[in-house]
């Protein structure tokens, strides 16, 4: 990211979560974190506001938002979403805040086997989802709403959504970038390092990517002109 900003990020305490506070922090930037454990957000450290609260709460959610130039969810609860749309109930809430507030940055990091807007999963991922990941069903169900909420109602923010593959914690892959193709496997401290980049790519904005490591990754097209893209009044 090329210049300080301050990033408020759900599910900060999270696999990914926690990498990608370390990485934003390191990098000079300020983070606020929302914990229902604050413990859990690490020891205190120079640019880290930690709130407590939990986004099922009934948060202040634009004092939350106030100073901030940008917001991450990396939210994911598989239990309470086989029988809850907890993260499309949370964004549906989160948006109007970042109208009243002038937030326009957002950036969802939902699953590689979440459908895309309106879209279908390739019949070797639609296959995996129904078979080995059938038990991630609800937490997909949910990213999908989420995406397409986003993309019926909400062209007007600077949304992404970034479908990640992840495997493990473990040293790094390499670099993700996005592709057209098959998602690559990243480990959590590779998706926090993507995403991080994605949320100040200004071609990623409106776009729902998948994102493969750099030697497997179809090349970035010149403007994203790829079928995850939404364009005003699609």
């Amino acid at each position: 990211m090329e210049s300080q900003r301050t990033i408020l990020v759900f599910g900060g305490t999270g696999q990914t979560g926690r990498h990608l506070t370390d990485l934003a922090l390191a990098a000079g930037h300020r983070v606020r974190v929302l914990a229902r454990t604050p413990a859990k957000a690490g020891p205190p450290r120079a640019g880290l506001d930690v709130r407590q609260g939990s986004v099922t709460d009934d948060l202040d959610l634009d004092g939350l938002l106030d100073g901030v130039d940008s917001v991450v969810s990396l939210l994911g609860d598989v239990q309470a979403q086989r029988t809850a749309m907890v993260n499309t109930a949370f964004v549906r809430r989160l948006v109007p805040a970042m109208r009243r507030t002038g937030v326009r940055r957002f950036l969802y990091q939902a699953g590689a086997l979440s459908a895309p807007p309106h879209g279908r999963l390739t019949p070797a991922l639609w296959a995996i989802r129904n078979t080995i990941a059938r038990s991630y069903d609800g937490q997909h169900r949910d990213n999908e709403a989420v995406m397409r909420y986003l993309a019926d109602e909400a062209m007007d923010l600077e949304w992404m959504v970034h479908r990640a593959g992840i495997g493990s914690d473990g040293p790094s892959k390499g670099v993700l970038e996005p592709t057209e193709g098959t998602p690559g496997i990243g480990t959590f401290g590779d998706c926090a390092a993507y995403d991080l980049r994605l949320l100040d790519d200004p071609t990623a904005v409106h776009t729902t990517s998948l994102s493969a490591h750099r030697k497997t990754a179809y090349r970035k097209t010149a403007g994203r002109k790829r079928a995850d893209r939404w364009t005003a009044g699609r």
